[in-house]
């Protein structure tokens, strides 16, 4: 299963936070299938830089955000995106 989710790169007491789309079977910060956006928590949700098309394009194809994640895709509008066009085509 493709779980979107957040892999921790950065210094000691700085993290900053890659957005991906990895097996769910992997480590945290193990191999990736593609980097969706970054994160630094510094900046806050709003700061967090996220490709819309790539992240609507995985949460189409079954990908399961984590919890981070969606309050993040949420914050951003993603997940309204999402919802209506999963309406528009039933």
């Amino acid at each position: 299963m493709v779980k979107i989710r957040l892999t921790r790169i950065g210094r000691h007491k700085e993290p900053m936070y890659r957005v991906v789309a990895a097996d769910s079977h992997f480590a945290r910060d193990g191999r990736i299938i593609e980097q969706i956006g970054f994160y630094d928590p510094k900046k806050g949700v709003e700061g967090a830089e996220i490709n819309e098309e790539l992240a609507l394009k995985w949460l189409n194809n079954g990908a399961a955000p984590s919890d981070s994640v969606r309050a993040m895709f949420s914050a951003k509008g993603i997940m309204t995106k999402y919802a209506e066009s999963k309406k528009a085509s039933k």
